[in-house]
């Protein structure tokens, strides 16, 4: 079993900067996708950010230039380093773990940004 654990969503004015951590435990495959996506209300769920083991990244083009994926590999956790934030980005973010053709997902935090 793969378990994911988010943490640091919140409220924030537009401007301002939230990071959020995604650990991952259980059993984990060493070579793996982890990344973000979000989900605001009446919307679909959407990528945010990805990242593979080996340090390539993907980014929707919403958040290009603002966000920033990185990992740490040893811990089997995710960042996702949020700046310039917008009303926009309100959404539940959620984590995914892409591994032997199986997604795992966290529960998702809730960023609220404020204008």
């Amino acid at each position: 079993q793969v378990q994911l654990v988010e943490s640091g969503g919140g409220l924030v004015q537009a401007g301002g900067s939230l990071r959020l951590s995604c650990a991952a435990s259980g059993s984990i495959f060493s070579i793996n996708i982890m990344g973000w996506y979000r989900q605001a209300p009446g919307k679909q769920r959407e990528l945010v950010a990805g990242m593979t083991t080996g340090g390539n990244t993907n980014y929707a083009d919403s958040v290009k230039g603002r966000f920033t994926i990185s990992r740490d590999n040893a811990k089997n956790t995710v960042y996702l380093q949020m700046n310039s934030l917008k009303p926009e980005d309100t959404a539940v973010y959620y984590c995914k773990l892409q591994t032997l053709g199986r997604d795992y997902w966290g529960q998702g935090t809730q960023v609220t940004v404020s204008s």
